[in-house]
C-alpha cells in the first residue's frame, strides 16, 4: 500500500458529526479533555483521536497547563468553509425567492 501526505483538511474533520460537536462545544471556553469526553457517549481515546484531526485542521487550539490539556476552537481556521459555503448561500436565496414568487402567485 502506497501512503501518501494530505494536507489538514478542514472540511474532512468538519465532516463527522462527532467533530462538529466537539467545535460547538470548544466555540465558548477552554476545556480539559475530561470534560470534553463527558459530553460524549465514545471512549475517551476516540474524543482524543478526533480531537487530533481537528488540531492537525488547526481547527482547535491546545495548550497545558499543569496536568490539564486545555482545547479550545479557533473561528478563523473555519474561514475556508464559510467562504465555500457563501457562494451556495447566494443560491439559495435566489432560488427560495423564486419559490416565494410562485407561491404568491398561486394564492
Amino acid at each position: 500500500m502506497i501512503t501518501t501526505y494530505k494536507e489538514p483538511d478542514v472540511f474532512h474533520a468538519i465532516a463527522d458529526k462527532n467533530r462538529r460537536k466537539l467545535l460547538d462545544l470548544l466555540s465558548g471556553d477552554e476545556l480539559p479533555v475530561k470534560e470534553i469526553a463527558s459530553h460524549f457517549d465514545i471512549s475517551m481515546p476516540a474524543v482524543s483521536q478526533h480531537l487530533k484531526v481537528l488540531l492537525n485542521a488547526n481547527l482547535v487550539s491546545k495548550r497545558t497547563a499543569g496536568p490539564l490539556r486545555l482545547y479550545q476552537t479557533r473561528p478563523d481556521a473555519l474561514r475556508e468553509v464559510h467562504q465555500w459555503t457563501s457562494r451556495y448561500e447566494k443560491f439559495w436565496k435566489r432560488r427560495l425567492g423564486k419559490l416565494g414568487e410562485y407561491l404568491d402567485s398561486k394564492e
